[in-house]
């Protein structure tokens, strides 16, 4: 019974105060020059990366994020054009780097290049509603393409099996001071060229009780069939996560999802599910150093969104590892990490090619935004 009170108070506390606090899971955090209503912003994100499975094509499986083995180059960069008046806003990022390459590979022509396009009207003046349509960053979980923003440097398997962007309509609804509530009228699942002839509806809850902790939760339904997934019928998603930051040493962030996809194969309707957890812990030694640890779990048991690269019928892997931050000044980061992946079934290759279940990941990073 003591327990329960100590667990019970020190909630009561954490939730009492009323502030804000970032949510990183969202690519809305560049800051950039102010010149009347425009806002002018750059990122840069390169890196050097070795995976000891040495894949023979250079690219790391699995990964869209800083994917590249064994070469210096850039995951990517950015220019950040925003407008701001009291009832128009329009923002243009277009983006490049192997980031880029591969999460929008399926993007025809120039349309690949775009990180985000907006424009954004607020129909009455005396209510902070407002109504976007474009290409915007998505709200599914805790991390964004924006690696400076996130308290590893790669990314979890998490966002890189959801969209990093969706096509389409948002419209923003401050319900009180700590909730705001969303609706996405969207293309498809990350499409900016439509698919199939449906469309799709997305909801996003924002809860931020204090100035330490925020909660957000997400839902996505839509048809997915393509030309390339035929037998792709409704899918269902739904996605939770939670941020915290103390403001002088600890940083939390925690996220979990689930998937349904419906599939038509010989007439019965099927389904398969796939879900994840992750858990990622940041301590601040001083201003300029800190460590930060993951954990995580990816089930794709019926590779709805993994296909294994060897034979092995499922990919269920785990994940862990740690990241040295140095940030010299406000706008300059260096980043150390290890990863380690260990998995159910031999979904990875070593260096002789050979079929195993486990490999190690090592990359370095600098990040200057402004």
């Amino acid at each position: 019974m003591k327990n329960l009170l100590i667990i019970f108070g020190f909630f009561c506390t954490m939730f009492s105060v009323q502030a804000q606090v970032t949510n990183t899971g969202l690519m809305d955090t560049t800051s950039g020059e102010k010149i009347g209503n425009l806002t002018f912003g750059a990122y840069i994100d390169s890196y050097y990366g070795y995976d000891f499975s040495r894949p023979v094509e250079g690219n790391v499986p699995y990964f869209v994020s800083m994917n590249r083995h064994n070469e210096a180059t850039i995951n990517l960069a950015f220019v950040d054009i925003r407008y701001q008046s009291d009832r128009i806003r329009g923002r243009f990022v277009p983006g490049f780097g192997t980031f880029i390459n591969a999460n929008n590979a399926a993007e025809p022509g120039t349309l690949k290049n775009i990180l985000e396009g907006s424009i954004g009207y607020k129909p009455f003046k005396k209510k902070d509603i407002w109504i976007d349509f474009g290409v915007l960053g998505s709200p599914y979980t805790n991390e964004s393409a924006i690696s400076r923003d996130h308290l590893m440097y790669t990314r979890s398997f998490a966002p890189e099996y959801v969209p990093y962007y969706v096509t389409g309509g948002k419209v923003t609804v401050p319900l009180n001071s700590k909730v705001t509530a969303y609706l996405y009228l969207l293309n498809g699942w990350q499409q900016t060229q439509d698919l199939n002839s449906g469309k799709s509806l997305g909801t996003q809850l924002e809860y931020r009780p204090n100035d330490k902790n925020l909660f957000n939760w997400n839902t996505y339904i839509g048809d997915e069939r393509s030309e390339i997934n035929p037998d792709n019928r409704m899918r269902y998603f739904t996605d939770v996560y939670w941020i915290y930051n103390d403001g002088a040493k600890w940083s939390f962030t925690s996220s979990a999802y689930v998937g349904l996809q419906k599939t038509f194969q010989n007439r019965p309707t099927s389904s398969s599910l796939w879900w994840q957890y992750n858990f990622i812990a940041r301590h601040t030694f001083t201003d300029q150093i800190s460590l930060s640890g993951r954990v995580e779990y990816f089930s794709d048991p019926n590779a709805i969104q993994i296909t294994p690269i060897t034979s092995a019928a499922e990919f269920q892997t785990f994940s862990t590892g740690l990241t040295l931050n140095v940030t010299p000044a406000s706008n300059l980061m260096f980043r150390f990490e290890g990863r380690y992946f260990l998995s159910q079934q031999d979904v990875f290759f070593d260096a002789s090619e050979n079929t195993v279940n486990s490999k190690v990941w090592l990359i370095s990073n600098v990040t200057f935004s402004f």
